[in-house]
């Protein structure tokens, strides 16, 4: 990297250094006021990092010290383009450091964790064999459209999860290739799954394993190493990293024999035309092989600050801090009989801070609607892009059709959505015990304001 470049890296890092231990981390946003119906304004509360993350200061300053530098990336001699490069490839090592990969596992830049496991389908061998749990998010229970694919029902216990894979497994025909999709944390109950212990029953029936890590990593370290699993996928958006990039990272082979996920420059190293009019492609073995276009560089960088952000935090203090909040917000919703909170292994699972639950005699819709109008904290209501398994949850068929986010059921059909309270490592203690108390008092008292269903959603009546 340029000499230029570290110099302003250095200068932004030493003026955006995070709080001290125990304090949130600086992220954008975090003075944003939003006006509220009952008047006057407050400090907006972010409690929906489960969708998007915040932005870390951190990332965002670090963006703004390369963007005079952006170039194009393996595409120029000039000097902004050869400095490009170099910060695409410097982020794709610090991102392979961050998830603990090993010597020859390639790190493949896309657009999400939605992109990546599209990828990683296109890239199965023929009649592989797909298992996946009811209970994934749709990035990771969907893709699997051109293979043979088993969905396992919900387990009750992490043990249960293993016990049920292993069957599986075990029962296939014919014995060919397969893969496991798991999720690392659910996208709706914040559950820790044991990875480790599914990528030991994966490969013991010579299956391979891919993990779901958009909700894991961007609340705990992820080692590829040592939970063995053969890739894993994330999003940067959920990692404090904006732009719209993701990771797919493991096993190159599979990658490596696959058609290129999409067909052009950047993905082809050699073109030629032959004498019957057509064309000759040699295809990259890298993981350029899958990365065609011009890529996301600021993207990237942003990942890569980010996964350089979190270590230097240190996960342990985040990790301490989190569960501090977890537990504020599960006390606090304990002391609130009519709420219900969704859960798939038991009260002392761990898990990360991602909470779903319902309000007896509330639509979903209607409450999250109050949060936000009346209280000015944002939070997520519907079936989270996770139906099946919410829905299971609510004690509902899991293939019932739904959309996500309806306030109002179809005629027939029971009203069926659920509320998701997510934070991390950028929330401040005020955010939660704010969330707790407009709980406690909309349930006791009910709401201030009058409301109207608009195009699908709970508004306030104007």
């Amino acid at each position: 990297m340029s000499a230029s470049l570290n110099t302003a890296t250095a200068t932004t890092v030493a003026t955006a250094q995070d709080p001290a231990c125990g304090e949130p981390l600086a992220v954008l946003g975090r003075d944003v006021t939003v006006p509220l119906v009952t008047g006057g304004e407050v400090t907006y509360a972010a409690l929906d990092y489960a969708a998007s993350a915040p932005a870390l200061q951190r990332v965002w300053d670090d963006v703004a010290a390369y963007a005079p530098y952006y170039g194009s990336v393996h595409r120029g001699a000039g000097y902004l383009s050869q400095l490009s490069t170099d910060l695409f490839e410097q982020s794709r090592a610090t991102v392979a450091e961050f998830l603990d990969c090993r010597p020859g596992d390639q790190v493949v830049f896309t657009r999400s964790t939605t992109d990546s496991l599209n990828l990683l389908a296109a890239a199965l061998p023929a009649d592989c064999q797909v298992f996946v749990f009811e209970t994934e998010h749709h990035a990771s229970l969907l893709p699997w459209t051109h293979a043979q694919v088993t969905y396992l029902n919900a387990p009750r216990t992490p043990a249960e999860a293993v016990a049920t894979l292993e069957r599986a497994l075990a029962d296939r025909e014919p014995y060919g290739p397969a893969l496991v999709c798991v999720t690392g944390a659910s996208n709706v109950t914040g559950e820790l799954w044991p990875v480790k212990e599914l990528a030991a029953a994966a490969h013991a029936h010579g299956a391979r394993i891919v993990l779901d890590a958009a909700q894991l990593a961007p609340h705990h370290p992820v080692s590829v190493r040592d939970l063995d699993v053969d890739w894993v996928a994330f999003s940067g958006h959920k990692l404090y990293a904006p732009f719209g990039s993701g990771v797919l990272a493991g096993r190159a082979d599979w990658l490596q024999e696959a058609e290129p996920y999409l067909a052009g420059g950047g993905a082809s190293r050699k073109v030629s035309r032959r004498e019957d009019g057509g064309v000759d492609v040699e295809w990259h073995t890298t993981a350029a092989r899958h990365e065609a276009g011009s890529p996301n560089v600021i993207g990237v960088y942003s990942i890569a600050s980010a996964c350089r952000a979190l270590t230097e935090a240190g996960f342990e203090t985040l990790v301490a801090r989190e569960q501090q909040l977890v537990t504020r917000v599960r006390e606090g919703l304990a002391q609130v009989p009519a709420v219900r909170v969704l859960s798939l292994f038991g009260d002392d699972a761990p898990r990360v801070g991602v909470i779903s639950f319902v309000v007896d005699g509330w639509n979903s819709s209607h409450f999250a609607a109050a949060l936000s109008a009346e209280y000015g904290i944002g939070v997520r209501d519907g079936l989270f892009c996770a139906h099946p398994l919410v829905r299971t949850l609510l004690g509902s068929e899991p293939q019932a059709q739904g959309e996500c986010g309806a306030p109002e059921a179809a005629p027939g059909e029971r009203s069926l959505n659920a509320i998701r309270v997510s934070f991390g490592a950028g929330t401040p203690d005020e955010h939660v015990e704010r969330f707790v108390r407009a709980v406690k008092e909309l349930v006791t008292d009910g709401a201030k304001w009058q409301y109207r269903t608009e195009e699908g959603r709970c508004v306030p009546a104007v």
